[in-house]
């Protein structure tokens, strides 16, 4: 435990994937407000590992950070620091991330996602006096929608996935809902829509974008560029995270929540607010559709803004403005190799 101002103890907070875009930002914002944070991330190659590792140097100079190096499938290991260090809340934010490379390397999604959601819930239910654990689901349980209608909302049945990894994503649901039931403690699955910003992730279409622009190559523009995403920024998804983490449910209860932007924007408008961003035009070669991808994907938010007043503030020109400005000074103008 670590000591506030007013000298009242304070339990630490577990976020395992620290490293990680969302995991790092959650991280410093719990700092900020006064937690203490032990962060766990097995620094994986998925991509580059220098990216995280300077995410991670972020944190580590913060005194209330604590890492310890771990795989979230380790049980053993997740159990027992749980135990040790007295955590009550979780933000489980680890997993193997990305719906093409699950269809490359499906046995990585099978640990990191469904054996490493299983050891947090195991973790959790031998805790003494457990809290709250909030864990990151995805848009992509839904499965595809066309362009037009509402938002997805909570009640939607999310039965059938067009990829292994969105179906990792909904087994890990059900295996709360069963935890929840079975040991009595409360859980917030959040499925979360396409979050962009600094730090982010390399394989994310907007990041592989400006590489390529910036190094004078075409970019690859799949769907025929027909899609749509709920782009979310970084700062927005963690004032959804920590609100749903202060606003547990009932003990025993289990709740899923989207957490988007939910103003759906089609890719061709992305990339022209991106090119705006960068002062370069880019050249577009069209792709049809890619195995696991969907059409679009957009947020009801309801009940979200209803349980904490979560409301976006950050629109898609400004935060990929704030993007561009990032990369320009973490790489220079020139792409990462």
């Amino acid at each position: 435990m670590t000591q506030r101002d007013d000298d009242s103890l304070v339990d630490p907070i577990l976020v395992t994937g620290a490293a990680g875009f969302i995991g790092h930002a959650v991280s410093r914002r719990l700092i900020e407000r006064g937690e203490h944070v032990i962060g766990i991330d097995n620094l994986n190659d998925y991509y580059d590992p220098k990216l995280k590792g300077a995410r991670l140097r972020n944190l580590e100079i913060l005194p209330q950070f604590q890492f310890e190096e771990m795989d979230v499938s380790d049980s053993d290991n997740v159990r027992q620091l749980v135990q040790d260090k007295g955590v009550k809340r979780i933000i489980h934010l680890a997993a193997q991330a990305g719906v093409r490379y699950s269809i490359e390397n499906p046995f990585a999604y099978q640990k990191s996602n469904l054996q490493g959601h299983l050891s947090l819930l195991e973790a959790s239910r031998h805790a003494e006096d457990f809290q709250h654990l909030v864990y990151a689901s995805s848009s992509s349980v839904y499965g595809d929608k066309p362009m037009g209608g509402a938002g997805f909302v909570e009640e939607e049945p999310a039965i059938d996935p067009v990829s292994l990894y969105a179906a990792t994503k909904r087994s890990c649901e059900l295996m709360s809902a069963s935890y929840a039931k079975l040991y009595g403690f409360p859980q917030t699955g959040l499925r979360f829509f396409t979050v962009y910003g600094p730090w982010g992730r390399p394989d994310m279409a907007y990041f592989g974008f400006t590489k390529k622009i910036l190094a004078g190559e075409a970019i690859e523009v799949y769907g025929e560029g027909k899609m749509a995403r709920d782009f979310t920024y970084i700062d927005d998804i963690v004032d959804g995270i920590l609100g749903s983490l202060d606003n547990p449910p009932a003990s025993g209860e289990h709740r899923l929540l989207n957490i988007g932007d939910s103003r759906p924007v089609g890719l061709m408008e992305m990339i022209k607010a991106l090119e705006q961003a960068l002062g370069i035009e880019a050249e577009k070669i069209m792709r049809p559709m890619q195995p696991g991808d969907v059409t679009a994907t957009y947020a009801d938010i309801s009940k979200l803004h209803a349980l904490t007043g979560y409301e976006p503030k950050v629109m898609l020109e400004d935060g990929l403005k704030r993007f561009v400005s990032w990369y320009r000074e973490f790489y220079g103008n020139a792409p990462p190799a």
